[in-house]
């Protein structure tokens, strides 16, 4: 089925995130790309060459008609003032994670585009993937009782080790927090609702770190952030959900998502991911029982899920999942892990935001209802 009508998107950015966007987007037909810009006007070009698109300068991108909303792909530190420039150019957004780098920015950028009635959406929309969808489901039916807690944990040796250029992971605005706490949070809060209250702890055991990946392999990085936090988010529901998110562990078995149930147990796939396998068991299983996923968008990348139900949100006047609001919320509690570390406090959260709408429409369709 096509869209009703196509919505302009222009992209900003055209680092390692934007292939995986260009290929996913071509599987949405509400979305048409009109143009990619970059600060290094090289960059565009090679990539625009690569998917067949227009390369343009980012003032003319952002002045273009055909552009309603801008997709923005910049580094985090770069996330509020790009946006900031788009709102004024009267574009919606959609940015990568995280929302900006500190609440803040954050809560500028969100009331910019409600002073000009204009949208801003963000990832991760991972969340909106069938796997994510599918446990959703099983909360909501009830399956699972009232939840009391669970763990979320996300480690690994850190991103030295793969990327071709990692200082900025450890830098103002990088750490497992901001770069890998969007989805685990975020898919979180779809699942249980949002936060009450954070309380944390941190360490950074490396004030700098050798780079372990080509082409800059030995050179070191300074670290300006903590790099091992772990805590507790407290939901308004009364759920206790201990988190880790580390680049200090060199391998472990946790999986990414567990939530205890008054009535059974749930294993939610990584929230990296769109799928995944879904397990429930019962007190005194044997073993875990696999949830069969019935939902759409969970046997590839959509990475441009909450893009294209943003586009569809517009066409149809409705709200969309991956907003401003929601990712505001998680980028306050976020730095709320840095405040109840710093501080030995608790820490309340103040912004609230409704669980996004479930998602049920199939991919053959090709929307997002």
């Amino acid at each position: 089925m096509s869209a009703a009508r196509r919505v302009g998107v222009g992209i900003v950015g055209a680092g390692n995130i934007s292939s995986q966007y260009l290929q996913a987007i071509a599987g949405f037909d509400v979305l048409e790309i009109v143009g990619i810009a970059d600060m290094k006007p090289e960059v565009a070009e090679k990539r625009a060459a690569e998917f067949g698109i227009r390369a343009a300068p980012v003032d003319a991108l952002l002045a273009d008609p055909k552009a309603e909303i801008i997709l923005n792909l910049t580094i985090p530190r770069a996330h509020v003032e790009v946006g900031l420039k788009a709102i004024a150019a009267g574009k919606h957004v959609y940015g990568e994670k995280p929302l900006g780098i500190n609440f803040a920015e954050g809560k500028k950028l969100i009331d910019a585009a409600r002073a000009k009635s204009l949208r801003v959406g963000s990832a991760p929309d991972t969340f909106l993937g069938g796997g994510h969808q599918q446990a959703r489901q099983v909360i909501d039916a009830g399956s699972i009782g009232r939840v009391v807690g669970g763990t979320a944990f996300f480690a690994c040796p850190g991103h030295e080790y793969w990327h071709p250029d990692p200082a900025f992971y450890y830098d103002i605005g990088g750490g497992p927090v901001l770069d890998m706490g969007p989805y685990y949070i975020t898919d979180l809060v779809n699942l249980l609702g949002p936060l009450a209250r954070v309380q944390a702890q941190s360490l950074t055991p490396f004030a700098e770190r050798p780079i372990r990946s080509e082409p800059k392999k030995g050179q070191m990085m300074p670290v300006r952030v903590a790099t091992h936090v772990t805590g507790t988010l407290i939901f308004g529901s009364g759920a206790l959900v201990t988190v880790t998110l580390s680049f200090d562990v060199p391998k472990h078995s946790h999986p990414p998502i567990e939530l205890y149930g008054t009535e059974a147990s749930l294993l939610v796939p990584d929230p990296n991911h769109f799928g995944g396998e879904v397990k429930l068991a019962r007190p005194r299983a044997e073993a875990w029982e696999v949830v069969p996923t019935t939902l759409p968008y969970a046997d590839a990348n959509y990475r441009s899920l909450g893009l294209a139900d943003m586009a569809h949100a517009i066409v149809a006047n409705r709200p969309h999942r991956a907003s401003g609001d929601l990712a505001l919320h998680v980028l306050e509690v976020m730095e709320a892990f840095e405040v109840a570390s710093k501080e030995g406090r608790i820490v309340e959260i103040a912004t609230k935001v409704e669980r996004p709408a479930p998602i049920a429409d199939s991919l053959v369709e090709g929307k997002i209802g």
